[in-house]
């Protein structure tokens, strides 16, 4: 059957198992918008207020189902404002497929209007990108696109079909939905070296990271720590992998991470690393992390084994699979001495409590918020101290309900993403939490939350500064607080009824609970301003370039 490029190109991400297209219209796409007119019963497209929004919106959509989350746009600027997603994405590996519109090829390399090598300019931040420029091609390539965005460490990828493309006539063959490649085979003896350094130790530790979820991995996780009574700690990428209330969990690594989590990394003689990456926000002094331990190291990306921390011992496979191995092969084992010097520390050294006094505190609208809405909720965030203490306090128990920017840390990064997640689980309830600092920089896409009807809560940790920056200031820079006073004077609750929803104010600590439970049971999206004192900080803190040793566990 004939079929122009553009139906081509909508058939075979049905055929792919899309069912969503977050995007924004324009000259170059709209042949590819009339073959979705045509097919509007079998693929839903929303319309964003900005293509940022779209990128993140795929991204929230991909992260809370781990299926891929696919945005749509237009040449020039359309393409560009893809960036910041396509390299949020890249960052934290979820895979995402884009799709940009471009002249049409004879123009292509004239400095036309509307034109950009969105190839070129993508290149460091996919796993792979395409310039389709043979509608012959269009549809393998699409599939090939959903190979690559899902096999091994998963990423995104770009198509970039000029117009002329999307116009042109060919037969169509279905092709069959893509298979993700095999997985690398396990070096057995690596798996042996690394059977015998955890028999061999006596106050081992997991550090778990994204790839845990990534691979689907949650359960096998949680049943080897049991089965070798190893606690598990989780970089920000890995809350959520292993439920709160687990008695072996040490909750989040790194800079803003629990007392006990780096207490535990000063005194292990062992540390487990799954798909995780030792960035700078757990390992800020490379060489002093861990350097009194034995590193083993299980990641699906080679690239990663000892590109930051050294490893002793490293297995290149899939996180789920090596877990599984490990619990076939090893015996129940006790760790009962390390595991109570665990727990005598932390009953000494937690998190800070929240005030109890009347104002509102950070701590009191995480722990709060858990109690309303319980385990089903989804949160999301944006970047800075709101997402470090929903990090720290909010208590996650099933994988793939923290949604963040964790490797990039892109502010305005939410709002999107909350919509892509409602979309995908619209029984759920998905709360974003943001920062009046990042709300600002995407907050039209309260818009498109609108005109969906999607009822989102929106909570704005309101400090009217420029919190995470304010707090280097104040701990790095001797109180200068160089333009992060910004002193936004938006009335959020007018802002919200401006563009259709509902809003609402948290003054006080009395506040807290009836306003969240008015919020939550709002049938169009819904912002909280949430007035924060600007000198809270989040602790505790490890400085930046320094270890577990040099943590600040409380302000002044």
């Amino acid at each position: 059957m004939k079929m122009n490029g553009s139906q081509i190109l909508i058939q075979a991400l049905i055929d792919q198992g899309v069912d969503t297209i977050f995007g924004y219209p324009g000259g170059s796409v709209l042949n590819i918008y009339d073959a979705l007119y045509e097919r509007s019963d079998d693929i839903h497209h929303i319309v964003t207020s900005h293509e940022q929004g779209a990128a993140h919106a795929a991204d929230g959509y991909a992260r809370s189902t781990g299926k891929t989350g696919v945005c749509l746009a237009t040449s020039g600027p359309g393409a560009t404002n893809l960036v910041t997603g396509i390299a949020t994405a890249y960052m934290d590996s979820i895979p995402v497929v884009a799709i940009t519109g471009n002249v049409p090829n004879d123009l292509l390399g004239r400095d036309s209007f509307q034109e950009v090598n969105i190839a070129g300019i993508t290149m460091p931040i996919t796993k792979h990108n395409f310039i389709v420029q043979n509608v012959e091609d269009l549809a393998y390539v699409v599939r090939k696109a959903f190979v690559i965005a899902n096999s091994g460490r998963k990423g995104p990828v770009l198509i970039d079909i000029p117009k002329d493309v999307t116009a042109a006539l060919t037969e169509y063959v279905k092709l069959p939905r893509y298979r993700i490649r095999k997985l690398p085979k396990v070096d057995d003896a690596k798996f042996e070296e690394a059977l015998e350094a955890i028999r061999q130790a006596k106050r081992p530790m997991i550090y778990a990271g994204g790839g845990v979820i990534s691979s689907n991995a949650t359960r096998e996780l949680l049943k080897f720590s049991k089965h070798m009574d190893i606690p598990v700690c989780c970089s920000m990428m890995g809350l959520s992998s292993v439920p709160y209330d687990y008695d072996l969990y040490l909750g989040m690594i790194g800079m803003h991470g629990t007392p006990v989590s780096n207490y535990a990394t000063l005194n292990t003689d062992l540390i487990i690393a799954i798909g995780a990456r030792f960035s700078d926000r757990v390992a800020g002094n490379r060489k002093e992390f861990g350097k009194d331990a034995k590193i083993i190291h299980f990641d699906i990306d080679a690239s990663e084994i000892s590109k930051n921390v050294a490893t002793d011992i490293s297995i290149v496979g899939d996180a789920r699979y090596i877990l599984k191995k490990m619990i076939a092969r090893m015996p129940e084992t006790k760790h009962k001495e390390w595991t109570d010097t665990l727990k005598a520390f932390k009953d000494k050294k937690d998190l800070p409590k929240p005030r109890g006094d009347d104002k509102v505190d950070p701590r009191d609208l995480a722990l709060t918020l858990h109690n309303i809405v319980g385990e089903d909720a989804i949160i999301a965030t944006d970047v800075g101290q709101h997402q470090m203490i929903m990090a720290q306090y909010y208590q996650f128990s099933r994988p793939r309900s923290f949604i963040s920017s964790c490797g990039l840390g892109t502010m305005g990064y939410g709002m999107g993403a909350a919509i892509g997640a409602k979309v995908a689980n619209p029984h759920r309830p998905v709360i974003l939490v943001s920062g009046d600092g990042s709300f600002h920089m995407n907050m039209n896409e309260m818009a498109t939350a609108v005109s969906e009807q999607l009822p989102i809560v929106i909570l704005i940790f309101n400090n009217t500064v420029l919190g995470m920056v304010r707090q280097w200031q104040t701990l790095f820079y001797d109180h200068r607080y160089s333009n992060t006073s910004i002193e936004r004077k938006t009335d959020y609750v007018k802002l919200a009824e401006a563009f259709g929803g509902k809003g609402l104010r948290i003054k006080t600590h009395q506040d807290i609970e009836p306003v969240m439970k008015e919020a939550l049971s709002s049938k169009v999206p819904c912002i909280v301003d949430c007035w924060i004192d600007k000198d809270d900080c989040v602790y505790p803190i490890i400085p930046p370039g320094k270890s577990g040793k040099d943590i600040i566990l409380y302000g002044n």
